[in-house]
């Protein structure tokens, strides 16, 4: 994408003779926090595809893979494959997490199952309102349509 097609978001941001001035000599603009969603999408993008390359994986309680996995261990393997530190249990990770509106989210983002404000399970957002999750004992890593609207949503940082 050219600078010149970046004017319109980049002039509420870095000014409207700067954008404008740069736009014209071809110039481009670093704007801060740009950089770090991208790389952020790029990171979620990746996770998503490891939690899906673990399609039919047992599900087994305090496991973090790489054959076998319970909830928070899907999601904190497949972010450490992707590049990104996640702490152990699904509280913990949605305590790390940027916290974002159902309208915000993105594939990716993990989405954090709750009873008022017990954070009882976690997948990862495949989009279309479907996750990537290994649910239960005697169950498998599956990709599965979210069943309840008791959820939130967190990006990884």
């Amino acid at each position: 994408m050219t600078a010149l097609n970046r004017v319109p978001s980049l002039m509420a941001r870095a000014g409207t003779a700067s954008a404008l001035t740069l736009a014209a000599v071809g110039g481009s603009i670093a704007v801060p926090g740009l950089a770090t969603e991208a790389s952020a999408a790029t990171t979620a993008t990746k996770a998503l595809k490891v939690a899906a390359s673990k399609k039919g994986a047992p599900y087994a309680w305090g496991a973090t893979g790489p054959r076998r996995f319970d909830c928070s261990g899907l999601t904190l393997y497949s972010f450490k494959k992707a590049g990104k530190k996640l702490p152990r249990t699904a509280a913990q990770q949605y305590n790390k997490t940027r916290h974002i509106s159902a309208r915000s989210r993105k594939a990716g983002d993990l989405v954090f199952f709750h009873s008022g404000s017990y954070v009882y399970h976690v997948g990862i957002y495949a989009g279309h309102g479907k996750i990537w999750h290994a649910p239960k004992t005697g169950d498998v890593v599956k990709l599965q349509k979210i069943w309840t609207k008791s959820v939130w949503y967190g990006r990884v940082r």
